[in-house]
């Protein structure tokens, strides 16, 4: 049960803070200081808060220029998204475990028979697998409390993949009593024996007890190791990090851009609109306005909404492509429609005429079908 993949299966509320929200200061300061004067910025909330789809403030007046969080990634979902080869697996020479082997043909009332006598008998990883099909309902009844039970029984005998799942459980008081401090010790038991979830929200967790560089630099090598696993949420985060700490090697500041390429290839969305933003503002590297325009155009089509509100500008200034006033009207309609007001777009689209507002708004509603 030891090689059952963890999933990162819920945002800690309040508390899983999206790392690049606190550096944005310092972030804005040294691109600032580095490359003069920025082509484009963004939009973000005024203070950080707990990651969440689809939050833009009504009032364009109150999101104050930096790092917007993110709405979290999904692994599974990539809409379209070319994903990486999976590396080849090393030939298994260990003993072979029955349970499990089942639980993976889904053979789901096998996989409980084999796996209960072991976790009653103190076994971690089949205590973890029955533990994963009583939350699932797979084999047997859905059944969340026992589930906690055999996670808490799991966590406590080191299995990795079960100490996260049982922090999760302790941190929201689900099915177990709410205890912050024993879920931090399972989150940090969890993150150290390599499980890359963990590792990712052990991270989060020291920055918010941590404010200001401090934090940071704590939870930087949490976020490397999780991104060195294939997380994207953690390469997004490493990826600002080397641009925001200032006294990060340069042997790694160079590496920013790759780690939001990275997290962008892997199709999170917002990793995609900060690297077309990177790349028109020649952040972490030269600018690329063409490169540029072509990720802000690939995050605004899944839907994020800065990432439209700024594809508007790059059509009306003609960075990247060529001038093109219906379309930018376009991308503006979707993003004020989704609350995110901008007066200068709000002046250009006045200013246009009537045929071409016409066509726009036509445009805007066919993409919202589609």
């Amino acid at each position: 049960m030891g090689r059952m993949r963890s999933f990162r299966s819920s945002s800690l509320p309040a508390r899983m803070m999206l790392v690049t929200a606190l550096a944005a200061g310092t972030m804005a300061a040294d691109v600032s200081a580095q490359q003069g004067q920025r082509a484009m910025t963004r939009p973000v909330e005024p203070d950080a808060q707990p990651m969440k789809k689809g939050r833009v403030a009504e009032d364009a007046s109150e999101q104050p220029e930096g790092i917007v969080p993110s709405g979290g990634v999904d692994l599974y979902r990539r809409m379209g998204a070319a994903l990486p080869p999976a590396p080849a697996e090393k030939p298994y020479e260990g003993p072979i475990d029955e349970a499990f082997g089942a639980y993976q043909r889904g053979l789901y009332v096998t996989a409980l028979a084999k796996a209960l006598p072991r976790a009653e008998a103190g076994d971690a990883a089949a205590q973890t697998l029955v533990a994963e099909m009583m939350t699932k309902g797979l084999g047997i009844k859905r059944d969340p409390k026992a589930a906690a039970f055999w996670y808490g029984q799991a966590a406590e005998r080191g299995d990795p993949a079960a100490m996260f799942q049982y922090a999760l459980l302790l941190m929201t008081g689900r099915h177990v009593e709410r205890d912050k401090a024993k879920a931090d010790e399972f989150m940090r038991k969890a993150a150290e024996a390599g499980n890359s979830s963990a590792q990712f929200n052990w991270a989060q967790i020291l920055v918010s007890d941590n404010p200001g560089e401090k934090g940071l630099k704590l939870a930087l090598p949490f976020y490397e190791k999780a991104a060195e696993q294939g997380l994207a949420d953690a390469q997004y985060a490493v990826a600002q990090l080397y641009v925001a700490i200032e006294d990060v090697p340069q042997d790694k500041k160079v590496q920013a851009r790759t780690w939001l390429l990275r997290a962008a290839r892997a199709g999170y969305d917002t990793a995609q609109l900060d690297l077309g933003l990177w790349l028109v503002n020649g952040v972490g590297g030269e600018r690329d306005y063409e490169e540029g325009f072509q990720w802000m155009r690939v995050a605004a089509l899944r839907g994020n909404v800065v990432a439209q509100n700024k594809l508007a500008h790059l059509y009306i200034n003609a960075l990247g492509t060529r001038p093109d006033p219906v379309e930018a009207a376009k991308w503006y309609v979707l993003s004020r429609r989704a609350g995110l007001n901008d007066p200068e777009l709000e002046d250009f689209f006045l200013g246009i005429n009537e045929d071409q507002q016409k066509k726009a708004i036509e445009a805007a509603n066919r993409f919202r079908r589609s």
